[in-house]
C-alpha cells in the first residue's frame, strides 16, 4: 500500500478579551414624524406618480426631454456609477465565498549543509528503506500542480454586514441616477417655458416698435404742421431707440436658453421646436400634492439617503464585528514533486488543510478608529437623510405657495394690460385732439409695454413653480 503525504493543521491564537471589547450595538431611529399635510390640503394622491409624458403634453417638449435623458452627461455618468457600484457590490459577495486558484508552479533549492533540511535530506538518502528513484538530488527540484483555497467562515456575520452595505450602495446608484433625471427634466422642462415666454415677450416688442414707429412718423408730421415741437419729435424717438433696445437684449436672452438646452441635451448643433404660445396653455386651476410622508417613498434623493444610511449602519456593524475573532481555513491539493518522472504518479498526490481561529490584540487603536469612524459616517448619513426631507417639505410649501400666489399676479395683470391699452387708445385720441400731451401719450406706451412684459412672466412663473413643485414631490423620472 502506497502512502499518500497529508499535511493537516489547526492553529488557535486568542488573547484576552478585555483587550479587544466589542462595542456595544449602536442604531439610529431614523423614523421621521412628518406634518399631516400640504397647507391643509385633503389630497390622497400627486401628481409625482404622473409619467413625465402625461405631465407634459407638448409633443416638442417632450422630444427635448427624451433628447435630454438619452445624451444628458450627467445621466450618462450616473449610469456609469451604477456601474461601478454593482461592480463593488460583486467584490463584496466574493469574500464571504471560498477562493479557489489553479497554481502551476516550480522551483529549485539548495539546502546548506549546516540546515536542518540539507543533513536530514543527505542522511535520509543513505538510508536502505529510499530506493534510488527516492532519493532526494542536491539541487532538488519542486514541481507543483494543483490547487489553493483560501476563506474565512462568516461565523459572526461581519462578512455579511459588508455585502449588505455594498448591496445598498449599489440600490442607491439608482436611485442617484433618478433624481439626476428628475432635475434633469425639470431644467429642461424650466428653460422650455423661459423660452416661450421670451418667444412672446418679443412679439410684444416687435408690435410695439410698429407702433411707436407709427407716432414717430405722426409727430413728424405734426411738427411739419406747427402742432408739434422738436423736443416731442426727440421723445418719441429715444423711447423708440429704447425698444428696440430691449430687442436686442431678448434676442440675446433666446439665445442663450437655446444654448443652455442644448448643453443640455449633449448636442452641438440643435433645432429646439416650440409646441403652443405661452398665451394659449391653461394656468391649472386643481393640482393634487398627496400628503408629505408620500416624499418618502415617491422622492429618489430621499430614498438614495435612506439607502445610504443603512449602508453605513451595516459597515458599522461591521467595524463592530471585527472586534471578535475570525475562523480562518486554507486548504490545497495538487501534484507535487521533485522529480518531473514521478509528477503525475498516484505516489505524488498531496493535501493538506489549515484552520486558524485569530483575535486581534495589538490592533485595538486601528479596531477603535474604524469603529469611531464608521459611527460618525452613520450619524452623517442619518443627518443627510433628515435634511433631504426637511428640505423637501419646504419646497413643496415654497412652491404651492408660489403657484397660489402668481396666479393671482397673472389675474391682476390681466386687468391692468387691459387698463392701459385703453389708456393709450384714450391719450392717442387726445393728443390728436390737442387734449394731452406727448408726455401723457409716451408714459402710456411705456406702461402698457411693461403691464404686458410682467403679464406674460407672471404666467410663465406659473408654469416655473408648477414644475418645481412636480419634481419636489418626486416627479419626472418615472
Amino acid at each position: 500500500m502506497k502512502n499518500i503525504p497529508v499535511a493537516f493543521g489547526f492553529v488557535i491564537c486568542v488573547s484576552i478579551a478585555v483587550s479587544c471589547a466589542m462595542p456595544k450595538a449602536v442604531s439610529v431611529n431614523k423614523a421621521e414624524v412628518l406634518p399631516p399635510s400640504f397647507q391643509n390640503s385633503l389630497d390622497s394622491s400627486s401628481i409625482a406618480t404622473l409619467p413625465k409624458k402625461l405631465f407634459f403634453p407638448d409633443p416638442a417638449l417632450q422630444e427635448l426631454i427624451d433628447t435630454a435623458i438619452q445624451y444628458n452627461a450627467d445621466v450618462r455618468i450616473a449610469v456609469q456609477r451604477i456601474a461601478a457600484a454593482k461592480a463593488g457590490f460583486g467584490i463584496a459577495q466574493g469574500i464571504t465565498k471560498p477562493g479557489l486558484d489553479a497554481v502551476v508552479s516550480t522551483g529549485v533549492d539548495k539546502f546548506g549543509d549546516y540546515t536542518m533540511n540539507g543533513l536530514g535530506n543527505y542522511d535520509m538518502n543513505l538510508s536502505p528503506n529510499i530506493r534510488k528513484d527516492q532519493q532526494i538530488p542536491l539541487n532538488m527540484p519542486d514541481l507543483f500542480i494543483g490547487f489553493r483555497s483560501s476563506w474565512e467562515a462568516d461565523i459572526w456575520g461581519k462578512l455579511s454586514n459588508q455585502k449588505k452595505a455594498a448591496y445598498n450602495k449599489y440600490l442607491a446608484t439608482e436611485q442617484a441616477r433618478q433624481w439626476v433625471t428628475t432635475q434633469i427634466v425639470s431644467q429642461v422642462a424650466g428653460l422650455y417655458y423661459e423660452l416661450l415666454a421670451l418667444d412672446k415677450e418679443l412679439e410684444i416688442l416687435q408690435n410695439n416698435i410698429k407702433l411707436q414707429e407709427n407716432a414717430v412718423e405722426i409727430v413728424k408730421i405734426q411738427k411739419a404742421g406747427g402742432r408739434a415741437t422738436e423736443l416731442a419729435v426727440q421723445q418719441f424717438n429715444a423711447q423708440l431707440l429704447g425698444t428696440k433696445s430691449m430687442l436686442n437684449v431678448m434676442q440675446q436672452r433666446i439665445t442663450a436658453i437655446q444654448n443652455q438646452l442644448g448643453a443640455l441635451s449633449g448636442k452641438y448643433d440643435f433645432t429646439i421646436k416650440r409646441g403652443k404660445s405661452i398665451t394659449d396653455l391653461a394656468v391649472p386651476e386643481n393640482i393634487q400634492i398627496g400628503i408629505p410622508a408620500q416624499l418618502l417613498v415617491n422622492r429618489p434623493d430621499i430614498r438614495e439617503a435612506e439607502l445610504l444610511l443603512e449602508a453605513a449602519g451595516a459597515e458599522l456593524e461591521a467595524s463592530r464585528k471585527a472586534f471578535l475573532p475570525s475562523l480562518n481555513i486554507s486548504a490545497y491539493t495538487a501534484l507535487n514533486s521533485f522529480k518531473t518522472a514521478v509528477l503525475f504518479s498516484p505516489q505524488s498526490l498531496t493535501y493538506g488543510l489549515l484552520s486558524g481561529l485569530v483575535t486581534p490584540v495589538l490592533s485595538k487603536n486601528m479596531l477603535k478608529g474604524n469603529y469611531q469612524l464608521a459611527t460618525a459616517t452613520q450619524q452623517q448619513a442619518f443627518e443627510t437623510y433628515r435634511k433631504h426631507i426637511i428640505y423637501a417639505y419646504h419646497e413643496v410649501q415654497t412652491e404651492l405657495s408660489g403657484i397660489e400666489q402668481y396666479k393671482k399676479i397673472y389675474q391682476l395683470k390681466v386687468q391692468e394690460t387691459k387698463g392701459l391699452q385703453a389708456a393709450v387708445a384714450a391719450s392717442n385720441d387726445l393728443y390728436l385732439g390737442g387734449l394731452a400731451t406727448y408726455l401723457e401719450v409716451i408714459t402710456a406706451q411705456r406702461g402698457v409695454l411693461e403691464a404686458e412684459l410682467e403679464q406674460i412672466n407672471s404666467k410663465k412663473t406659473v408654469f416655473l413653480y408648477l414644475i418645481d413643485l412636480y419634481r419636489s414631490l418626486g416627479g419626472g423620472w418615472n
